[in-house]
């Protein structure tokens, strides 16, 4: 009996010390975004909205080969009414279509509530476990699922992207899924998993597999995805030519091709090439190219084509086809840097521009000033819904971003 007792307080002994051993960790950030807009076809006031945000991050591995990985956000709101049912721009894309449920995002007011100037929303992004094997690594539950090289416009990735104009991109919005990597030699590597839809719905959820390798010192990665009847197949290529890099970022989709009656005509190719240099360290300067093979040339046909399954559930959130994105960033001092982008629409033309000023003030607080400028044909007061320019039709936008993170 003693032996036995001796045995069970040993192995208790052990746990404890394998718990207080574990490696344990706190984190998050708090932001504040403040923005005013104007219309871009009347000559209505400025807008504002003030936008917190307090994210709590908690990771904990007892052992090795297995962790746990916790995100939690909340996020008060202070803006016009009528921003919390409508956006100023004209397209969007869903922050949480792959999860299989959710709580209601919005704490206050209630559902059955009008609102007014305040809400309160919350968010669980992250909910996952990882276990590392010899062979492979898996992770289960709620986590970020992201591809593409490209600086600009990612063809490959359309499970959670994030539009041009997205302030807050620290983060991508966590989907429910099962993951499994498994590493090839030294670079290489097979990504795999089932992205899960809204209670289970296999069609509103997404499969695929992803290879990256290693040769001739250029990177490929090859992209099957199925998503919502959708298939796509990708491909991204990165290398270094000279001092600069170098990426090839492409995809094709094939639209309900697995329906009895597919729709070949509503297949589309979306392609990103761009060069990337840094000089001296101080500057770093890009460009790049995208094709949008599900837009169109005529501004006329804008709203209509936003209804094609790209635009609805493909990740497709520009109207054009042809653009050019040119960006830099320049260290001005330590502390401070100064960087612009500019999209341009080949076809309008049309432009949008965001210059921006960012101030490290401490190690861990930053604070940014920055705007979106559009320039092109404004909608007539007459029909402000008709476009006659893509960006033309979008407000100009000034926004102060604070961070803090511990």
């Amino acid at each position: 009996m003693k032996k036995i007792v001796t045995l069970v307080l040993c192995l208790v002994m052990v746990l404890f010390v394998k718990i207080v051993n574990a490696e344990f960790q706190v984190g998050g950030y708090y932001k504040n975004f403040f923005t005013t807009f104007n219309s871009p076809s009347t000559s209505e006031p400025l807008m504002g909205t003030v936008v917190n945000r307090l994210r709590l991050n908690l990771s904990y591995a007892p052992i090795d080969t297995f962790s746990l990985a916790f995100a939690y956000d909340f996020t008060p709101r202070v803006q016009d009414p009528q921003l919390f049912s409508q956006s100023p721009f004209v397209v969007g894309i869903a922050s949480s279509r792959y999860r299989v449920a959710d709580f209601d995002s919005r704490i206050y007011p209630g559902e059955n509530e009008s609102i007014g100037n305040v809400g309160i929303y919350h968010n669980l992004d992250r909910a996952s476990v990882q276990f590392s094997t010899d062979f492979a690594d898996i992770s289960i539950g709620r986590d970020a699922i992201a591809w593409g090289s490209a600086r600009i416009i990612n063809p490959t990735d359309v499970v959670a992207p994030y539009t041009y104009d997205q302030l807050d991109t620290e983060d991508r919005v966590g989907v429910d899924a099962v993951r499994i990597r498994i590493p090839v030699g030294i670079l290489g590597e097979v990504d795999t998993g089932y992205i899960f839809g809204n209670r289970f719905n296999f069609d509103k959820s997404a499969i695929y597999v992803r290879t990256q390798l290693n040769a001739a010192e250029t990177d490929f990665s090859i992209l099957l995805l199925e998503f919502q009847k959708e298939q796509l197949v990708g491909l991204d290529i990165t290398r270094g030519i000279g001092g600069a890099g170098f990426w090839l970022e492409t995809a094709y989709v094939f639209v309900r091709s697995l329906d009895h009656q597919p729709n070949g005509s509503n297949n589309y190719l979306r392609t990103s090439v761009g060069l990337d240099y840094s000089f001296g360290g101080e500057t770093y300067t890009f460009i790049e190219y995208h094709f949008n093979g599900a837009g169109t040339d005529n501004p006329e046909n804008f709203l209509a084509n936003v209804t094609q399954p790209a635009y609805t559930h493909g990740g497709v959130y520009l109207l054009g086809v042809h653009y050019i994105a040119p960006g830099f960033t320049h260290q001005l001092t330590p502390l401070v840097s100064f960087s612009g982008q500019l999209l341009f629409n080949l076809s309008d033309p049309s432009a949008w521009i965001a210059p921006q000023i960012a101030y490290n003030i401490a190690e861990d607080i930053h604070l940014s000033i920055g705007s979106f400028f559009s320039f092109g044909k404004r909608p007539t007061n007459d029909d402000p819904t008709e476009f006659q320019s893509e960006f033309g039709a979008y407000p100009n936008l000034f926004f102060t971003s604070f961070r803090v993170y511990f």
